[in-house]
């Protein structure tokens, strides 16, 4: 109890607080989001709430276990969670079978997860843990540094390229999104940072002209008309209707909503709204002001990881709270950007907000590391 007692003490209280905040309403939201749902299912009521319950529970135990654990004992093991996530993504591509297009899903004894959503903090750690061990090899001049460059370019693109072949572009998206922003702010140095950009935009731009040639596709229909999102109401009967239900359940929720429970576009008229359409759902009971505010609620956790990550005393520490930062950022800027019709709908869920347990597990997980980046810190200081 002493040392539960310790380690709280040590945690950065406003990302605690905000991130318990953003859970218990993400949790009792779900309750109205998903009601409809549970009625077209014929499942009880709180079907989706205690499913959701039970993988925050569950979330909660494992981070229980990484407040304890020191992050240089991530080194022991993290490569095999990577070489066990590869493993298992490599056999879903070549014998999974496809759900809503995506052919990465698990389903065992009932339990339906999501491998690729545990592969986005196991490749932002393994990625940190390996830029802090060769930073000085990669930064020191006159020796080859393309060994090192080529390992991390090769750990760092491999699951996101596995994924975008099992046709989860969102998922994808978001893990060649942490690559990049962990790639960029590595100790590679600058002149080969810009080598490596402009043979890797040359080899896309070759790649590209080369299926325009022959007619081929990487992305599958469904996908690539996600693509044309702009005035999604005019194209309602074809593909559109999603995002434009969307723009209806903003608009009818007005300044201060129509009430919690009394959204009338969860009733069939956007699908599964728990899921990544669970904002316009707020939007229409809570309104503009209460939304404006869990979006303030977001940019005050970004804030607080990526202060942690500036004041880290270790370069996996800063690492590993930058990913987890971006990793959290590109969910909500995915989602929020296709709800509102900016980007392509990409079917990734808002973080806290979305149902959804994979993620759930992954995001909370993701959070309890930084705040164990952040409890060595104040440790050390103390010493």
């Amino acid at each position: 109890m002493k040392k539960l007692l310790a380690i709280f003490k040590d945690m950065d209280k406003p990302l605690l607080f905000f991130t318990i905040f953003m859970i218990g309403y993400g949790l009792l939201n779900i309750v109205t989001a998903s009601s409809r749902q549970a009625v077209s299912q014929d499942v009880p009521m709180y079907y989706y709430f205690y499913k959701q319950s039970q993988m925050i529970l569950v979330a909660s135990v494992i981070s229980l276990f990484i407040l304890f654990v020191d992050t240089k004992q991530y080194k022991k093991f993290v490569w095999l969670l990577y070489l066990i996530i590869g493993v298992i993504l490599v056999l879903l591509l070549i014998q999974g079978s496809s759900h809503r297009g995506s052919i990465n899903w698990i389903e065992f004894g009932g339990i339906r997860f999501q491998p690729s959503e545990f592969a986005k903090p196991i490749l932002i750690v393994f990625l940190s843990l390996l830029m802090e061990r060769f930073y000085v090899k990669l930064r020191t001049k006159g020796i080859n540094h393309w060994p090192y460059i080529l390992l991390l370019l090769a750990v760092g693109l491999f699951l996101p390229a596995v994924v975008i072949l099992q046709k989860d572009l969102g998922t994808g998206m978001i893990l060649f999104g942490i690559f990049a922003m962990l790639f960029l702010a590595s100790p590679i140095l600058r002149k080969e940072k810009a080598k490596i950009i402009l043979f890797a935009s040359c080899a896309v731009l070759i790649v590209l002209v080369g299926l325009k040639v022959t007619d081929h596709h990487i992305l599958s229909e469904e996908q690539r008309s996600r693509f044309d999102f702009f005035n999604p109401c005019s194209k309602y009967e074809d593909g559109g209707y999603q995002i434009c239900n969307g723009f209806i359940a903003i608009n009818d929720g007005g300044l201060f909503g129509l009430g919690i429970g009394k959204s009338k576009q969860k009733y069939s008229y956007i699908p599964e709204p728990h899921t990544d359409s669970v904002f316009s759902i707020i939007v229409e009971e809570y309104g503009l002001f209460f939304s404006l505010f869990l979006i303030l609620v977001f940019m005050i956790l970004l804030y607080r990881i990526l202060k942690i990550a500036a004041l880290s005393t270790t370069l996996r520490g800063r690492y590993i709270a930058l990913g987890v930062a971006t990793y959290m950022f590109l969910h909500i800027f995915f989602n929020l950007g296709g709800l509102f019709g900016v980007l392509p709908l990409t079917g990734v869920p808002l973080p806290f907000l979305s149902y959804g347990g994979s993620f759930t597990i992954s995001l909370i997980c993701s959070i309890s590391i930084v705040q164990r980046i952040h409890i060595e810190r104040k440790r050390k200081e103390k010493n």
